[in-house]
C-alpha cells in the first residue's frame, strides 16, 4: 500500500481511446481506491471511437461513437475535466497549467494527447473549404461544407485520407484522392498492391491522382478551389480535407526537459518513462526508440505498461505488467469496401525472398516475405481478398516453418494448421490472445458478453468476434460443458435444425412442432423467440398467408397486423415500387390516399414512398384504394425482402452498360415472396460507378460491360460491411440462378434473426466455403436449392390483398368492438411540421402553437 498520508493524485492528459483505455484497466482493476484520478481531455466530448469515424456519414450518431460516458467516469469516482487545454508543465512544482490559467497538481502523470491532423506547407491551406479529417468536431465541418458542394479532394492517400474520402463519398460528393507517391497505402503497400488497390477504389468512382504535388491553392473556376500542381495540371473543387498523415501532440515539451524522439513524441523508455520524473507518455505522443506507433492496439499495450509501473512505485500492487517491447504494426481493415491486409514488414526490401500472386481478373493480389531458407514468412501484404490474415498473421508472430512450398500454399490457400496455442493472437485490438480467454472461460465467463467484459476481445473493431466465440466454445467443451444451440427454453434445436425437422417431416403448424419436437417438461404455447421463428420457417418453407392457418398468433406485432408499429400506436403504410419505378398515375393515387387519411409521407432510402399514421381500422381501407391503384404490399413489417435498389442504368444515364432498372424489377418481384431470417434488402447499379450502393446490401449485382457482377451478404445497419465479390460477368439467367442458391441456402442455414453479413461471417469456411456449396455443388442440393425458391415464386400473393378481400382477416384489424365509436383522427393530438402531420407526442414548447 501507499506511503502517501493521502491519496496519490494520478493526472491522465487527453480523453482520446488511449487514455480512456488507461482509465479503463485503472478502474477495472479496482486501483482508483488507491488514487486521486483526474482526466483533463482538449475536445469537449467524452471519449468516442476515432477508428470508426466515417460510420457518421453512414447512419451512425455522434453518440454512438462513444465509449463511455461522463457517468461511467463519475460510477467509478474518477474526475472528468472536459474542453480544457492544458499548456504548461511545472515539472518542479509538479503542477499543470491550463489555458484558462487554473493549475492542477499531480504526483504521477500520464501524457495521452494523442496526435493531430498533419497539414502540408501549401501556400493557400487555410482558404475557406479547406479543413482536416481527425475529430467530431471536423465531421461536423465536412458535412456542414458537404451541403454546399458537389465535388471534394482529399489530400493523402493513406489508411486516413481513403478514410476520409469514403466520408466525401458517403455524403454524395465527386470525390478525388491526391497523393504525393506514386502509389496508394505507401507505407504499408508495394508498387503491385497499391496499384490493385488504385485499380479497386477507381472503380467506385473515385478519381486517384499519385506523383502529385500541390503547390497552391488557389480560387477555383468550376469549384470553390483550384489545386494547382508542379506538373502544372490543375483540379478544382468546392471542398478539401486534409489527411496526409499525423504528427504527434508533444508541444508540452516546451514548458519541461521532456525529450522528444527524432520524429517527434515525447521519447520514453521500456516503462513509457519520459525523461522528466513521475511523467510517462502512452500512444500517437509517445516515441518508443524514436518509433512512433499510428494504430491503437500498440496504444493500449502503453497503456497497461505505464498503468502498471506507475502502481508498482506508488506500492499498491507489488508487480507491474513487464515492459513495453514495441508492437506489432500488422493490420486488416476495409478501404471503401475493398479488403486490404499487411502483416509485418509488408514492403520487405531488395534483398529479401517472397512469392507472390497476382489473379488480375479476380482482383487478387497476395504477396509474402520469406527469410532465406524460404519457410517463414516476414511480412504479407494480401489486397481483394483477406481470408489468409488470421492464419497467415499466427504464422508470422509464431515464426512455424512452413512444410512444403510456400508458393502451392499461396496458391491453393490452404495454409498449415498450426497446433492451436495459448500465445496465439485472437484479438488484435486489444492484444488478447487464446490462453487469456480459454483462462476467463475457466473461471467462469460462458459468453461472449462475458469474454467482452473480462478481456475486451471482441469489443475494439468487433471483427475477431467469431474467433473469439469458437474459442469460448472449446474452452466450454474442455471442461465437459456442452454448448447449447437451442432456439429457447421451448426447443433443444437450433433455427437451422427445426428448419430442416419441419422440411423432411412436413410440420406445417406450431401445434405440431411443439408436440414432436419441444422439450417435454416444458408446457404452454411457446414464446416471443420460437413462436416467430417457426412463423418464418413455415413462411420459408410453404409460403402461406401468414394469419391463416392459425400462424397470426404466432407473428410479432408487426406482421400481426401486416404494418409497421409506430412510437405513437398508429402504423405505416409501404406499398411496393418495384426498382424504385413508378407511373405518374400511382404517384397521384398515393398522394390522394395520403391526403384522403391525412398521413405523413416520406421517400426512403430504398426508393419507395412510406405513409405514416393510420389507424388500425384505416388500414384496410386504404390498402383496397393502393391496390385498386396497382400496388402490392412492400413487406416493410417482415423479415422478407424490402426493396431492390437501382440507378437509371442504360435507359437514361450516359455512363449505363446495362438495363439496371429493368433487372432491378425483374429481382425485385422474383423474391419480394421470400420469408428470410431476417429483413432482405438488393441493389442493381448500371455501371460501376456504384450509384444504387450494391455493395452495401444483402445482394448486390453492378453492371459490367460484359454482363453483372454478384455481391453477397453487404449489410449497411449497425454493423456496416461491405459485400464480397461472388461471381462475375453473368448473364442474366446465371445471375438469377446464383442469387436463388444464395438466398434459399441462407434461408434453410441461418439462426434466428441473423443478417447475411453476420450468417456468412458464421460458416465454417465463411466466403470459400459458400463459393463450394453454390458454385461448385459440394454438397449436392444446387437442383434443390432451385425447386425450392421456385415454389416460393409461384405461391407468392399480395397478403394485403387477400386479407381486404377475406373477412375473417379483415376483421382482425379493428381496435373496437363497435367501429362506431372510435375516435375520429381529428381528436387524435399530433402537430403540423413541414406541413404535415406527427404525433404531439414530440412537441416543443416552440411548436404547440401549431397543434391542432
Amino acid at each position: 500500500m501507499s506511503n502517501f498520508e493521502s491519496k496519490p493524485k494520478l493526472v491522465v492528459v487527453g480523453n482520446g481511446m488511449v487514455g480512456h483505455n488507461f482509465v479503463e484497466q485503472l478502474c477495472e482493476q479496482g486501483l482508483q481506491q488507491h488514487l486521486d484520478v483526474l482526466v483533463i481531455g482538449a475536445e469537449k466530448r467524452v471519449a468516442y471511437d476515432r477508428v470508426q469515424l466515417s460510420s457518421y456519414f453512414n447512419g451512425a450518431a455522434l453518440d454512438d461513437l462513444a465509449m463511455t460516458t461522463a457517468e461511467q467516469y463519475a460510477e467509478w469516482g474518477v474526475s472528468l475535466k472536459l474542453g480544457a487545454t492544458v499548456v504548461g508543465i511545472d515539472s518542479d512544482a509538479k503542477s499543470l497549467l491550463l489555458a484558462d490559467g487554473t493549475r492542477e497538481s499531480y504526483d504521477k502523470l500520464v501524457l495521452a494527447t494523442g496526435s493531430y491532423g498533419f497539414v502540408p506547407p501549401i501556400n493557400g491551406r487555410d482558404r475557406e473549404g479547406c479543413m482536416v479529417y481527425r475529430t467530431t468536431d471536423d465531421l461536423l465541418a465536412i458535412e456542414a461544407a458537404a451541403k454546399n458542394a458537389k465535388t471534394g479532394v482529399v489530400i493523402g492517400g493513406g489508411l486516413l485520407g481513403l478514410e476520409a474520402a469514403n466520408a466525401l463519398k458517403l455524403l454524395g460528393l465527386k470525390t478525388h484522392v491526391v497523393e504525393f507517391a506514386p502509389q496508394l497505402m505507401p507505407v504499408q503497400l508495394d508498387a503491385k498492391a497499391g496499384a490493385l488497390l488504385k485499380a479497386k477504389i477507381a472503380a467506385l468512382g473515385v478519381e486517384i491522382h499519385t506523383s502529385k504535388v500541390t503547390q497552391e491553392i488557389v480560387d477555383g473556376e468550376t469549384g470553390r478551389l483550384r489545386l494547382k500542381f508542379a506538373d502544372g495540371a490543375l483540379l478544382d473543387t468546392d471542398m478539401l480535407v486534409f489527411s496526409a498523415g499525423i504528427r504527434p501532440y508533444d508541444n508540452l515539451s516546451d514548458s519541461c526537459a521532456l525529450e522528444k524522439g527524432a520524429r517527434g513524441g515525447y521519447a520514453v523508455d521500456n516503462f513509457c518513462q519520459t525523461t522528466v520524473a513521475d511523467v510517462y507518455a502512452i500512444g500517437e505522443c509517445a516515441s518508443w526508440q524514436d518509433r512512433i506507433f499510428g494504430l491503437v492496439a500498440p496504444g493500449y499495450q502503453m497503456a497497461k505498461v505505464a498503468l502498471g509501473h506507475i502502481v508498482h512505485s506508488l506500492e499498491i500492487a507489488e508487480q507491474h505488467h513487464g515492459d513495453f517491447l514495441g508492437a506489432d504494426m500488422s493490420t486488416k481493415l476495409k478501404l471503401m469496401g475493398v479488403d486490404v491486409a499487411a502483416i509485418g514488414n509488408s514492403r520487405g526490401s531488395d534483398d529479401t525472398r517472397f512469392v507472390e500472386l497476382m489473379d488480375e481478373p479476380a482482383g487478387i493480389y497476395k504477396k509474402l516475405w520469406l527469410n532465406d531458407a524460404g519457410n517463414v514468412i516476414t511480412g504479407a501484404l494480401l489486397v481483394g481478398d483477406t481470408s489468409d490474415y488470421g492464419t497467415l498473421l499466427n504464422l508470422y508472430l509464431s515464426g512455424h516453418k512452413i512444410e512444403g512450398s510456400a508458393a502451392a500454399m499461396l496458391l491453393s490457400g490452404d495454409a498449415p494448421a498450426l497446433p492451436k496455442s495459448n500465445n496465439d493472437l485472437i484479438c488484435s485490438c486489444h492484444q488478447v490472445r487464446r490462453g487469456s480467454i480459454l483462462k476467463a472461460v475457466a473461471e467462469g465467463a460462458a459468453s461472449l458478453g462475458d469474454i467482452k467484459r473480462c478481456t475486451k476481445a471482441a469489443s475494439g473493431c468487433g471483427g475477431c468476434s467469431a474467433s473469439v466465440q469458437k474459442v469460448i466454445n472449446e474452452g466450454l467443451a474442455a471442461q465437459g460443458v456442452e454448448v447449447s444451440k437451442a432456439l429457447c427454453s421451448h426447443f433443444e434445436y437450433s433455427r437451422q435444425e427445426l428448419f430442416h425437422l419441419c422440411q423432411v417431416e412436413g410440420i406445417k403448424d406450431f401445434a405440431t412442432l411443439l408436440a414432436k419436437h419441444g422439450k417435454s417438461h416444458v408446457h404452454g404455447v411457446g414464446c416471443n423467440t420460437c413462436q416467430p421463428a417457426a412463423a418464418s420457417i413455415f413462411a420459408s418453407l410453404y409460403n402461406g398467408h401468414v394469419l391463416s392457418e392459425s400462424r397470426g398468433q404466432l407473428q410479432d406485432t408487426n406482421d400481426a397486423f401486416l404494418g409497421n408499429l409506430q412510437k405513437d400506436g398508429t402504423y405505416s403504410v409501404v406499398p411496393r415500387i418495384a426498382g424504385g419505378e413508378i407511373t405518374p398515375d400511382k404517384l397521384i393515387a398515393i398522394g390522394e390516399v395520403a391526403k384522403r387519411y391525412d398521413l405523413y409521407t416520406k421517400i426512403t432510402g430504398g426508393q419507395r414512398i412510406d405513409l405514416f399514421g393510420a389507424k388500425l381500422s384505416e388500414l384496410p381501407e386504404i390498402w383496397e384504394q393502393l391496390i385498386a391503384a396497382g400496388f402490392e404490399t412492400g413487406h416493410a413489417y417482415g423479415k422478407s425482402l424490402r426493396t431492390v435498389k437501382s440507378c437509371v442504368g442504360s435507359t437514361w444515364c450516359r455512363y449505363g452498360v446495362q438495363n439496371s432498372v429493368g433487372m432491378a424489377i425483374e429481382l425485385e418481384n422474383r423474391y419480394k415472396g421470400l420469408r428470410s431470417p431476417h429483413k432482405l434488402k438488393m441493389a442493381v447499379s448500371g455501371c460501376t460507378r456504384e450509384c444504387a450502393e450494391a455493395q452495401g446490401k444483402d445482394i448486390g449485382v453492378i453492371a459490367t460491360d460484359k454482363g453483372w457482377n454478384l455481391y453477397v451478404c453487404g449489410n449497411g445497419g449497425m454493423k456496416p460491411r461491405h459485400a464480397d465479390l461472388f461471381a462475375s460477368d453473368l448473364n442474366d439467367a446465371e445471375l438469377v440462378e446464383l442469387i436463388d442458391k444464395v438466398l434459399m441456402f441462407y434461408v434453410r442455414t441461418a439462426d434466428k434473426l441473423q443478417r447475411t453479413s453476420v450468417w456468412l461471417e458464421s460458416l465454417d469456411g465463411g466466403l470459400d466455403y459458400l463459393k463450394q456449396v453454390i458454385l461448385e455443388d459440394s454438397l449436392g442440393i444446387g437442383d434443390e436449392l432451385l425447386s425450392q425458391m421456385q415454389a416460393v415464386v409461384d405461391s407468392y400473393q399480395c397478403e394485403w390483398k387477400t386479407s381486404v378481400e377475406t373477412p375473417e382477416l379483415r376483421a382482425r384489424f379493428s381496435e373496437f368492438v363497435n367501429p362506431q365509436a372510435a375516435p375520429t383522427a381529428a381528436a387524435l393530438p399530433y402537430q403540423r411540421v413541414r406541413g404535415q402531420r406527427i404525433p404531439a407526442i414530440n412537441l416543443t414548447p416552440a411548436a404547440e402553437e401549431e397543434t391542432l
